[in-house]
């Protein structure tokens, strides 16, 4: 199967942890895309749906979904979002597509992470995808020389030949070089530093389940 034959089918498969009745958290990439297109289906069994970025809020209201604002609702039974890359542990890297901010605050609202990823996601080691780190535009050089401590090497994200700004109006750092041992004190240590929105690292709002889509089907991990 192709990859994108993969995205559709962890899509459709995390149709089962949608909750009747209940708000469905939903976060943002071309993966996620697919499982939003799978939800129309059952749009007549939920409310609606809090969504991580202003791409998906589109899409979903497009297929008559209602999206709520993250202060309108409670506590959230599921969000369903993909990773860039994905451990052994459900310790995630995302942010490739800009929106990891909001991707966080909605997955610290939710009670349970189901992550949609194909194959070429898992890893053993968190870090060969470029870490995507969402930063105050002043801060950058500094944060830049912090990583560069760590080994790591930051480039401003371009797009347009400008810095790419994210719905929250701040710029994006890539950091390659990394090998992430220990997400949950790496991300605890990044988020503190100055200038930092957030670490593209879920460790704290790891996934509790991933759906990976292989050749041989849907296989799913529970953490």
């Amino acid at each position: 199967m192709t990859q994108d034959e993969l995205k559709a089918l962890v899509g459709q498969a995390a149709l089962q942890y949608v909750v009747p009745g209940e708000i469905v958290g939903v976060g943002t990439g071309s993966t996620v895309n697919k499982f939003i297109d799978a939800l129309a289906a059952m749009k007549d069994k939920i409310p609606g749906a809090v969504s991580s970025s202003n791409a998906s809020t589109e899409r979903l209201r497009a297929l008559g979904i209602q999206v709520f604002d993250a202060n309108e609702v409670g506590e959230l039974s599921v969000y369903i979002d993909g990773a860039d890359e994905i451990d052994r542990r459900g310790y995630m890297v995302k942010g490739g597509g800009a929106a990891l901010t909001r991707e966080k605050i909605v997955a610290a609202q939710s009670k349970r992470f189901v992550c949609i990823a194909d194959e070429s996601k898992l890893v053993d080691t968190l870090g060969k995808f470029p870490l995507p780190v969402e930063v105050i535009p002043m801060a950058t050089k500094r944060i830049t020389a912090l990583f560069a401590a760590k080994g790591g090497t930051a480039k401003l994200r371009m797009k347009d030949n400008a810095p790419l700004v994210t719905d929250n109006g701040q710029h994006i750092l890539d950091v390659t070089g990394l090998a992430i041992g220990d997400p949950l004190a790496f991300e605890s240590e990044v988020n503190q530093w100055p200038g930092v929105v957030t670490v593209g690292v879920f460790a704290h709002q790891k996934a509790a389940v991933c759906l990976l889509g292989t050749a041989a089907g849907v296989k799913t991990l529970e953490f």
